[in-house]
C-alpha cells in the first residue's frame, strides 16, 4: 500500500480553529459499515443512536501545557519548545522551532527554567537538560501553553484560557499527554449521564498521547512506518471488567484511535488480560489489520496521510472513509482536533 492512496484535500475554511460553544453541539456522522451508509446527527444524540449491547472504553489521559516559550540568554526572541518525553528527571526529548536557534550546546531560558541542548537530530528533535533537575511538568503547568497542533493558529500573547479548558476531555485525570485524545472532547457530563441512564457502561484506560500519535508518516510504503512507543496502563479492575463485559456478549465502542491501539495491542494474543498491565504501545494499525477488540469507533476527522486516518481506514475500509470525508467536506463539517466527530458502527 502506498501512502499517496490515503491523501485528500480539506478546504482551509473547514479546519476548526476554535471549539464550539458547547462540546456536544459538534456534528456526528454515523457510519454503518454493514450497509456502507451514513447519516448526519449531533453528538448529543449519541445515547439515542447507540444500539443496546455496547459499552464505551475511554482514554482518561490529561494534557499538560507542554509548549514553552524560550529565548537565548540576552536575546529578545521566541523559540518554541514542545516537551515530548521525559527521559529522566530534568532531561527531555523536545521539538524545537526554529531549530537553527538551538544548536548543540546552546543555553535556553524559559521563565525560571534554564536548559542546555545536549543532543540534536533531524526534524527539530532535540534533547534538553534542565539545570537542577526540576519538576518540569509542574513548572509547565504554571508557565506553559496548551500544545495545540500547528494547524490551529493563535497569536503570540493571545489568551489561551479557553484552550486550557477545552483542549481537554471532561473525564481527564492522569497528567502526561502532549496532545488531546480528541474523540473524547465532545463528551459532556450531560451526555455521560444520559448514557448511564440507558445502561451504557464505560471503562477508562490510559494512553499518554506522545509523538507516536501525531508523528508524520513519511514512508511511501506504509508497511515501512514505525510508531514511536507511548506509555499505557490498564488497572486490574478495568481489565477484569472489560473481560467480563465482553464475555457477557457486550461489544466495545472505542472512543478514539489511542484507545483503539491500547485495546488491540492487548488483544493480539486473543485473550484480554485479567491483571493490571502497563508498558509501551507502538502498535501501528493500517488496512489489513485484524481487529480483535474493537466493535465500534468514535473518532474525529483526521489529517490526510496520517496514522489515525490509516487506522480508521483499516476499521471501516479506505473507499468508504474517503467517500465519507468527501461528504463531510460537501456538508462543511469541521475538521481535525476542534472539529466534528464520526461514529463508525
Amino acid at each position: 500500500m502506498k501512502l499517496s492512496d490515503f491523501d485528500f484535500e480539506v478546504p482551509q475554511r473547514l479546519i476548526a480553529q476554535r471549539p464550539l460553544p458547547a462540546r456536544d453541539e459538534s456534528r456526528l456522522m454515523v457510519v454503518r459499515r454493514g450497509t456502507r451508509s451514513y447519516e448526519h446527527r449531533l453528538f448529543r444524540d449519541l445515547p439515542d443512536i447507540l444500539p443496546p449491547g455496547f459499552f464505551l472504553v475511554l482514554n482518561n489521559t490529561r494534557v499538560f501545557p507542554a509548549r514553552l516559550r524560550a529565548h537565548r540568554p540576552g536575546k529578545a526572541e521566541s523559540i518554541e519548545i514542545l516537551l515530548v518525553k521525559e527521559q529522566r528527571p530534568g532531561r527531555w526529548d523536545t521539538l524545537v522551532k526554529p531549530a537553527r536557534k538551538a544548536g548543540l550546546g546552546q543555553r535556553l531560558e524559559m521563565g525560571d527554567l534554564r536548559a542546555i541542548v545536549v543532543e540534536v537530530s533531524g526534524e527539530g528533535r532535540s534533547v534538553l537538560e534542565f539545570e537542577g533537575s526540576p519538576d518540569v511538568v509542574a513548572v509547565a503547568e504554571k508557565i506553559g501553553e496548551p500544545p495545540l497542533p500547528p494547524y490551529i493558529r493563535r497569536k503570540e500573547g493571545e489568551s489561551l484560557a479557553e484552550d486550557r479548558l477545552r483542549y481537554q476531555t471532561v473525564y481527564a485525570t492522569r497528567t502526561g499527554s502532549i496532545a488531546a485524545p480528541t474523540a473524547g472532547l465532545h463528551f459532556t457530563p450531560a451526555v455521560l449521564e444520559r448514557l448511564d441512564a440507558i445502561g451504557i457502561e464505560r471503562c477508562e484506560i490510559l494512553l499518554h498521547v506522545g509523538y507516536g500519535t501525531f508523528q508524520p508518516v513519511r514512508a511511501e510504503n506504509i508497511e515501512d512506518h514505525r510508531m514511536e512507543p507511548e506509555y499505557f496502563e490498564v488497572s486490574r479492575d478495568t481489565a477484569v471488567r472489560i473481560r467480563n463485559l465482553r464475555a457477557a456478549g457486550l461489544r466495545v465502542v472505542a472512543v478514539g484511535t489511542t484507545t483503539t491501539r491500547v485495546l488491540e495491542h492487548l488483544g493480539r494474543s486473543g485473550s484480554f488480560p485479567s491483571e493490571q498491565v502497563s508498558g509501551m504501545c507502538d502498535l501501528f494499525i493500517y488496512p489489513g489489520f485484524q481487529f480483535r477488540m474493537t466493535d465500534a469507533l468514535v473518532t474525529n476527522f483526521h489529517l490526510p496521510r496520517s496514522s489515525p486516518f490509516l487506522l480508521v481506514c483499516a476499521f471501516a475500509g479506505k473507499d468508504l472513509m474517503l467517500e465519507c470525508y468527501r461528504a463531510a467536506c460537501e456538508r462543511e463539517y469541521r475538521f481535525f482536533s476542534y472539529g466534528d466527530a464520526m461514529l463508525v458502527l
